[in-house]
């Protein structure tokens, strides 16, 4: 929740309000299998404001490196598997949000905890921790294997229908997708996207008959 003395700004509200009371099928065609069976993990969805000096909402993604076996170079939030010492999901997310991209937990609010998500190709339940950027500083990549860039993406951007499309999967699945900062963000960070821009109320129309291939992935060296 917002720390004392602190309140979120107008844009937060609807967000806030109407992410209290979301349903997990709202956020993923996938429920969580049973209790224990999947490996627990976290992701931050973190919004702050005055990039470039605007006030103007914007969310904090990576880029993970292009050698890694898994994921290698794709767009995400900072996130990652539990530690038993993490005490929840919101001590996962800031603590891999810390050693990702030297975020400082101290200016991180937590507005709320999103219901979990199972991605079935890698077992793992991932809890979304949505929170408030309150006091914004530099983060870069901490460990150049595993984070090739960070970036801060104004919401701007995001709803704007140029950036939007949907991309088809080697499966045959077709999935939300962004075409933002030279980024092509897809898969479970494009599907939560969407859905955060929804419960904003900042969604606009775009073309959803735009359909590209996922690009196939480079091989780790």
């Amino acid at each position: 929740m917002p720390g004392e003395g602190r309140s979120l700004p107008a844009w937060w509200h609807p967000l806030a309000d109407n992410s209290a009371k979301v349903r997990a099928d709202q956020l993923s065609r996938f429920s969580p299998p049973r209790e224990g069976s999947g490996r627990e993990s976290a992701v931050l969805i973190l919004l702050g404001e005055g990039l470039d000096g605007a006030s103007r909402p914007d969310v904090l993604l990576l880029e993970r490196a292009h050698t890694l076996r898994n994921h290698a170079g794709q767009p995400a939030f900072p996130g990652g598997v539990s530690d038993p010492g993490d005490g929840g999901p919101v001590g996962t997310a800031l603590r891999e949000a810390n050693e990702e991209v030297g975020l400082d937990p101290a200016t991180v609010d937590i507005v709320t905890i999103l219901p979990a998500i199972w991605l079935p190709p890698s077992n793992f339940v991932v809890t979304p921790v949505l929170a408030w950027w309150h006091a914004p500083h530099p983060v870069a990549a901490v460990s150049p294997t595993e984070v090739a860039r960070v970036a801060r993406v104004p919401i701007a951007e995001l709803v704007d229908p140029a950036n939007r499309l949907r991309v088809r999967h080697p499966s045959g699945h077709i999935g939300p997708a962004f075409d933002v900062r030279s980024m092509l963000v897809w898969g479970f960070t494009a599907g939560l996207l969407s859905a955060l821009l929804d419960l904003g109320g900042w969604s606009r129309p775009w073309d959803r008959a735009r359909i590209v291939e996922l690009p196939t992935p480079r091989s780790p060296e």
